[in-house]
């Protein structure tokens, strides 16, 4: 056999391995419940959140923190992330199949894992922190306790944020490897959009986008009028799920369209990769929902689209009526456990005499997506770079004083945006002082990150608004909450104090007992920072506590106090 013979052998068998493997199913009976309760969801894989699909479920703990958490499968603890935002305290188990399990918000770790990490972090003194475990350091079998369940982080009350990634990290359904939940309830449609697209489209003599009157029939479907159009035209849906046991509305798993029985869309949530997660914007109706909270979920794709929660789009998912002609367009809304509702929608092709026309804003300042965009005034500038924005948009953009009023937020951003104010005018001390925020609710100003070199202070933004020049002169408070300096406190298991900024925010914290460092854990929920007795550093009957936090811009608060222990 030559060698050319065997390169080819060996790129064949390759290349069938990984289509084998790309092919493989997903294993049903692998995987228990990271629980010992029933399963109870407030939050669904793929539910449509913020900038981003949720990655996994959100599993309800009955209101309450420090339920058992156990380890899904066989494997070994492969990462540990602790912040003050995000998933709060998590943890990654690494599992022979190739699949990680991700378990967030947790309160606390099983006695082994809280030792390893408690380590660390005196080591780095650091409460945030982010670590590897080997393959022989954490091991843990199916089933095995592994962490207590909280509220930490990001979280909006007591829960566990449960995931499973495949090979590359790309999170999948959890429900696709049997993790069940009770479901006997079909998805709930809260409203029907109609696009009409291009300059000769038109539905019921309007190019404006409209909102549909549903009518259910008895058999739980729903109908439409008659609605005649011309021209490309598209759908969008509102819609949400219930689970069994719970009223939290959901996010939905598949939406299917066909026209006149020919499927033309479909769309479902089994899995998505982290960096296309942002490209939700493209998927919903990012300027209804800037203006009602709802969201709109568009039936059709538009350019610049990379999201791949598509299984199937004609045309791009957009019906070319013409006149005279009629269609049938069906919509359908299925959870995971099949439970369906069903939309249809009767079209006639007519040509208006009269098309009320659609609205668009023009000004001054136009932005293509594919190129870069720069405008400056006043001493403010601005600067968009190529792929920032999904859609060429027409800005409005007033610049004011030290205040630029950079648009409606009713325009996703995708990559950050440089906004930058000259200086120049402003003494050294001032500017030490000085920051660029955001003005949201009552122009309340909000720290943004901000960088100053020479006599330009910039900041990065992904939200269209209000930016100014602030400044922040007052340091933070700091005052304890279960002691007194000078008090007795055998009896304490933790040490607490409440931290706040009025303005800029806090950056950082550090405390130490009689020189040496202790670890304190910071909610920013609540504006606490927590220091647990039973790390065993505080071994002296008389304590000098010292606690110094600083803000965004440097101003610094020292708090000082003694405390006796036994």
């Amino acid at each position: 056999m030559n060698s050319l013979m065997k390169h080819f052998l060996i790129l064949f068998f390759t290349l069938f391995a990984l289509i084998v493997k790309a092919q493989a199913p997903v294993p049903v009976d692998y995987f228990t419940s990271p629980l010992d309760v029933g399963l109870v969801l407030s939050g669904t894989f793929g539910e449509l959140r913020s900038n981003h699909f949720h990655s996994g479920l959100d599993i309800k703990t009955q209101q309450r923190e420090g339920l058992n958490v156990l380890s899904s499968a066989q494997g070994y603890v492969s990462r540990i992330n602790i912040q003050h935002y995000g998933y709060g305290k998590a943890l990654y188990i690494q599992h022979p199949n190739g699949y990680t399990t991700v378990y967030g918000h947790l309160k606390k770790f099983s006695p082994e894992i809280e030792a390893y990490i408690k380590k660390q972090q005196y080591a780095k003194e650091s409460y945030e922190i982010e670590l590897f475990p080997t393959a022989s350091e954490l091991k843990v079998e199916k089933g095995e306790l592994v962490a207590l369940s909280g509220n930490t982080g990001g979280s909006g009350g007591p829960h566990l944020h449960f995931e499973i990634r495949d090979g590359q990290q790309r999170p999948m359904n959890p429900k696709l490897f049997g993790v069940n939940v009770k479901d006997s309830q079909a998805p709930t449609i809260n409203s029907l959009f109609v696009y009409p697209l291009g300059e000769d489209a038109h539905v019921n003599g309007s190019a404006q986008r409209q909102r549909i009157r549903l009518t259910p029939l008895n058999d739980g479907s729903f109908k439409t009028e008659e609605l005649n159009a011309c021209g490309n035209i598209a759908f969008g849906i509102s819609a949400v799920d219930k689970q069994d046991g719970a009223s939290n509305n959901n996010g939905i798993y598949k939406i299917e369209a066909n026209l006149n029985g020919d499927t033309v869309f479909e769309m479902n949530m089994d899995r998505f990769s982290f960096n296309e997660t942002r490209h939700l914007n493209q998927l919903i109706d990012y300027e209804y929902f800037s203006s009602n909270k709802t969201r709109i979920t568009k039936l059709f794709v538009e350019p610049n689209n990379p999201l791949s929660v598509y299984n199937k789009v004609i045309d791009q998912g957009v019906i070319n009526v013409e006149d005279s002609l009629t269609y049938l367009y069906n919509i359908k809304v299925i959870d995971f456990a099949g439970n369906q509702r069903i939309i249809r929608i009767p079209i006639k092709g007519k040509r208006p005499d009269n098309v009320t026309p659609r609205n668009i804003s023009k000004t001054d300042y136009f932005a293509q997506a594919n190129q870069a965009f720069s405008a400056e005034e006043n001493g403010i500038d601005v600067y968009i770079p190529k792929g920032s924005l999904y859609q060429d948009t027409y800005l409005d953009i007033k610049f004011m004083g030290d205040t630029i009023d950079f648009h409606k937020d009713d325009t996703p951003i995708h990559t950050n945006i440089t906004v930058g104010f000259d200086v120049s005018k402003y003494k050294p001390e001032e500017l030490e002082k000085m920051f660029i925020a955001q003005l949201g609710y009552k122009n309340r100003p909000s720290y943004s990150n901000t960088y100053l070199k020479g006599n330009r202070m910039t900041t990065g933004i992904r939200t269209f608004g209000k930016y100014t020049l602030a400044s922040d002169t007052k340091p933070p408070s700091i005052s304890p909450l279960n002691f007194k300096s000078g008090q007795w406190i055998s009896g304490n298991s933790e040490l607490k104090l409440r931290i706040s900024d009025d303005l800029s925010g806090i950056k950082s914290y550090r405390a130490t007992v009689n020189g040496k460092f202790i670890l304190m854990e910071y909610e920013y929920k609540n504006n606490t920072l927590t220091h647990d007795f039973n790390d065993g550093v505080v071994t002296e009957t008389e304590n000098n506590l010292k606690v110094v936090v600083t803000d965004n811009v440097g101003n610094s608060q020292t708090f000082e106090a003694t405390f006796f222990r036994k």
